[in-house]
């Protein structure tokens, strides 16, 4: 059990470059953040002794792991262990994280911390693979992440001396995959997981799609850092650095001039392997697809699991959903648990959390999670300490900025309420009336311009703002592309959890186009800002947005067989919004948006029905798009309503 000593320059100014795109962003917890603090570094050495090590998997193929041990030999620790493929710099015994669990009260526990390059990426063998599919019985030699976490955990309890015989994994979003992986066909000693911003589904949910929509700015971004010929080797080369923030002084022209996506195609072959190749030579939901993700997978879980998302995750929060969900219901003798914040991605482990752009949450979310939720879950199963949290879904309610426990997500007891679009941009609780005869005015058109699309926020930035999430949708209302309905005044507390649905009724004119629906908490005209005032406008009359979601019109009835729209005929279009829980206070109005664009968080539809993959600018065509909202076409979107007693 001789540990191999590596020799490596650091990574920090090209691993940073990769945080600031914000694409799959990890944490500083994770080793991806800036410089390390030398006082921290102090402390580590201190307490911990670094050893590194290449450890076999049951095809002979070795994973570079790195493992700090307790210099404390008076008792024995649970393993923490991560698995990424961003690396587990730094390289070498002598040198040290500044932190190894995502607070410092994990250092000062306690633990045996694991980190380790998943298999193909930077110090370990084999070939790496996107989102590597899971292999049921597996036969042999078969590998895949799950037998690759299953026998490095055999390996750690053998050989990793002062160790109790209990393993955590735990990750935030590519490392929340390898988490999810590692709870499937779990090794004995695997006592609690916890997928973080998991990656799941690329095609329906996270990262790369929506509904089939491509999400194009944040994953040209994680491709240009990630599609390189480093992957697949060992000998740990620096990896290209993603472009700063800062190069690119205006992320919706630069994408605009970029043009159609068979272009971006074709240069990102030339640059790397190939995975935006691999997406455009699968553009439906076929069985290249379908064998990436884990949730059908996720069945007879044994450890305890613990599943966080944030609110304003704009890369992996269907991924949060979908793993507690699954695993509840496919698995229901498991201990599973939810946590949603208030966060952008990974944003629990790293900040307060107390803010988002312009909106405010009055509480240090982060460090409530941290301290009341995530370390005791780890002491507990992993220690034995204090008693087991029997809430099993732990809730941040935005609007009234305070945390709910709930005995199940989504809260049992829920109301359905739809509302409805109507005349004069009104939005109403009744649905429309009869009407005597058909006029224009009950429906509302606009048109849709690929040339011109719907900027995702009203600032100029270099690339995709982390909180547009929040962003004042007002510059979006004075667009005549987007259709905007409000309620009036609300006369009491609304509030809404769980899945938000869109019911509309819809025509184009063109054959194909994408359908964004946006969730809208409209503020009162004489709404304080905040003393002293962090913002950048006037919180009066602010339109925030608090949920928005792109359904691309070809996919409304199979993500498998794309269908035309026929012009001009009134079609139905229905589709999920992700989860909330939002108070729209007193005195504010519900507002929502509809649009046909939302550039660059999605690509441009041609709005012709085509392989947009391999569309030509000639192909982008000028559409008009309708919406009905007559009695007998009752376009509306349905939320869910808290009864007043069920929050805690």
């Amino acid at each position: 059990m001789t540990p191999i000593r590596l020799l490596l320059s650091s990574r920090s100014a090209a691993l940073a470059a990769l945080l600031v795109t914000g694409a799959l962003c990890q944490t500083a917890a994770l080793g991806q953040g800036p410089p390390a603090d030398p006082a921290q570094v102090a402390e580590t050495k201190a307490h911990y002794t670094k050893y590194e090590y290449k450890i076999p998997m049951r095809d002979g193929v070795r994973l570079f792991t790195s493992v700090y041990i307790p210099k404390d030999q008076t008792q024995t620790y649970p393993i923490l262990m991560t698995r990424t493929p961003y690396s587990v710099r730094p390289y070498g015994e002598d040198q040290y994280r500044a932190r190894l669990g995502y607070t410092s009260r994990y250092d000062k526990s306690g633990y045996i911390f694991v980190f380790q390059d998943v298999r193909g990426c930077h110090s370990s063998e084999g070939k790496f693979v996107n989102i590597r599919p899971y292999i049921p019985n597996k036969k042999g030699k078969e590998v895949d992440e799950t037998s690759d976490t299953y026998d490095t955990i055999d390996w750690l309890v053998k050989h990793i001396p002062n160790n109790n015989g209990n393993v955590g994994i735990t990750g935030i979003s590519y490392p929340g995959f390898y988490t999810a992986c590692g709870m499937i066909d779990a090794h004995p000693a695997l006592k609690a997981v916890s997928p973080q911003a998991p990656v799941t589904d690329w095609f329906i949910g996270d990262d790369y799609h929506h509904n089939g929509a491509f999400i194009l700015a944040d994953s040209i971004n994680f491709l240009e850092f990630f599609d390189r010929p480093q992957r697949g080797t060992a000998s740990r080369r620096t990896p290209t650095p993603a472009r700063r923030e800062n190069s690119r002084p205006d992320v919706y022209s630069h994408y605009l001039t970029l043009g159609p996506l068979d272009v971006l195609a074709e240069r990102q072959a030339r640059g790397g392997t190939g995975f935006l190749k691999d997406i455009t030579e699968h553009p439906t939901y076929d069985d290249w697809w379908k064998a990436r993700t884990l949730l059908p997978h996720l069945k007879h879980i044994k450890p305890a699991v613990l599943t966080v998302g944030g609110w304003y995750d704009c890369e992996d929060l269907w991924g949060a959903i979908q793993v507690y969900e699954h695993v509840e219901r496919q698995s229901p003798e498991t201990t599973n648990r939810l946590v949603m914040g208030p966060w952008i991605h990974g944003g629990w482990a790293r900040g307060e959390g107390s803010n988002l752009g312009d909106v405010n949450f009055n509480d240090k979310t982060a460090e409530f999670y941290s301290e009341h939720i995530e370390f005791p879950f780890f002491e507990h199963y992993l220690k034995g300490k204090g008693k087991a949290d029997q809430t099993e879904a732990w809730v941040f309610e935005t609007g009234s900025n305070v945390w709910r426990a709930y005995p199940t997500w989504p809260p049992k007891g829920l109301k359905s309420k739809a509302f409805y679009f109507q005349t004069g941009g009104k939005l109403s609780d009744a649905p429309p009336a009869a009407a005597a005869h058909n006029t224009d005015k009950e429906s509302d058109e606009y048109i849709s311009d690929p040339a011109h699309p719907v900027p995702y926020i009203e600032r100029i930035t270099g690339t995709v703002a982390r909180d547009y999430m929040t962003a004042d949708q007002r510059f979006a209302s004075r667009r005549s592309d987007v259709l905007t309905y409000k309620t009036p005044v609300l006369e009491e507390d609304l509030t809404i959890a769980g899945p938000i649905q869109a019911n509309l009724i819809v025509s184009t004119s063109g054959t194909d186009s994408d359908w964004v629906v946006k969730l809208i908490d409209v503020y009162p005209e004489d709404y304080p800002n905040p003393e002293p005032n962090p913002t950048r406008a006037s919180m009066g009359g602010y339109e925030q947005l608090i949920r928005a979601e792109v359904m691309r019109g070809k996919f409304r009835d199979s993500y498998e067989k794309p269908a035309p729209f026929v012009p001009n005929k009134p079609t139905e279009v229905k589709f999920a919004l992700n989860d909330v829980l939002h108070t729209f206070r007193a005195g504010h109005r519900v507002m929502v948006q509809v649009q046909s664009s939302w550039f660059p968080v999605i690509d441009r539809n041609p709005q012709v029905f085509t392989d947009i993959y391999s569309a030509k600018e000639s192909d982008y065509h000028k559409a008009t798009e309708r919406l009905y909202h007559t009695h007998e076409q009752p376009s509306n979107i349905s939320v869910q309503v808290v009864q007043p007693h069920l929050g805690s």
